[in-house]
């Protein structure tokens, strides 16, 4: 057994095979992550001493990330004693992964290309999770995607989510052309770190493209319930999309006290709104962004594109929380 240890000291069992970030939440010690494939670089964690050995390709990182020591735990394993610097959630406890069956109660096309999906529990189901997160569902010829959840209670012992047609997709051909009411599912979850966390006092900013408008719903619902000290300073929303049938939900008539900027990147001559990105909108508000807590979700390009501009016009780099979109291929 080889031992991983992060900068503050805190060691942690690596067993050779498993990936460090699956090694460090056994032990209770929070990582943040998303995808878990590599694809993304929510997991991004620099290598100080020691040595880790590939479990998974990297595509999460650039040739000059990997160059530089930059590793993503959840696709490589200790091969050696090894100490990380990595970004620790202290204090947060996630709530234990589990699958659970449960049934299609309503199928809606929110956009051509967009299904809104509620699936129900049974009355005695229990599933604690934390507004932002994802589960994998795991469909009737035992596929297996992921999907944020886009509400925030398990109260009606339901879970609402936005799923997005993908040209070639198993899990789409299901969804668009043979789901039915009733249908009998399996879902494994909660996972993710995708959730608010320090916001108090802070001028709180949502980016999001497509269904990555999902999450943010199910996080701005969460807030209604906040104490009043704990409520963010303030709350904007940038929603992204091509056209305008992309902008297929209400935000603004989501509860609390927030701003909603909808921005169109191929809009027609009747648009007035914002265009172009949406990290580019939120740099043409000329927000300070010192006290700034960003929270981004959708595709990858514009997470990292995000990233690097928000961070060069003063957004500390520890306040930058994302979930990446990234595609799970077609089979």
């Amino acid at each position: 057994m080889v031992i991983a240890k992060l900068a503050d000291g805190r060691e942690f069992d690596a067993a050779e095979g498993t990936s460090l970030l699956d090694a460090a939440l056994a032990a209770g010690i929070v990582l943040p992550y998303s995808c878990r494939t590599g694809r993304c670089s929510t997991c991004k964690a620099k290598v100080r001493s020691g040595s880790t050995r590939a479990i998974l390709g990297e595509s999460g990182l650039t040739p000059g990330e990997s160059d530089e020591g930059w590793i993503l735990t959840c696709a490589r394993t200790a091969a050696s004693d090894v100490v990380l610097e990595a970004e620790d959630l202290a204090g947060v406890t996630l709530p234990a992964p589990r699958t659970l069956p449960c049934r299609i109660s309503q199928l809606e096309h929110l956009a051509p290309d967009v299904l809104k999906v509620v699936l129900r529990f049974p009355p005695t189901a229990d599933f604690a999770f934390i507004a932002g997160q994802y589960v994998d569902l795991i469909g009737p010829s035992g596929t297996r995607r992921s999907y944020s959840l886009a509400n925030a209670s398990f109260a009606e012992k339901t879970l609402e989510l936005h799923i997005r047609a993908v040209e070639g997709g198993a899990m789409s051909q299901y969804w668009f052309g043979q789901a039915k009411i009733n249908d009998l599912l399996r879902l494994y979850g909660p996972l993710g770190t995708f959730f608010l966390r320090d916001i108090a006092g802070a001028d709180l900013i949502f980016l999001a493209t497509g269904t990555g408008i999902a999450p943010v719903k199910a996080m701005l619902e969460s807030m209604v319930h906040l104490p009043v000290d704990q409520h963010p300073r303030s709350t904007t929303i940038l929603w992204g999309g091509r056209k305008m049938h992309d902008l297929y939900l209400d935000v603004a008539g989501i509860p609390g006290d927030h701003t909603y900027i909808p921005v169109l990147s191929r809009p027609d001559e009747t648009w007035s709104g914002a265009k172009g990105y949406v990290q580019d909108a939120l740099l043409a508000l000329n927000r300070p962004l010192e006290k700034a807590r960003v929270y981004a979700c959708g595709s990858d390009s514009m997470i990292r594109s995000a990233k690097a501009v928000l961070t060069r016009r003063g957004l500390p780099s520890d306040r930058f929380y994302s979930d990446a979109f990234v595609s799970s291929g077609v089979n």
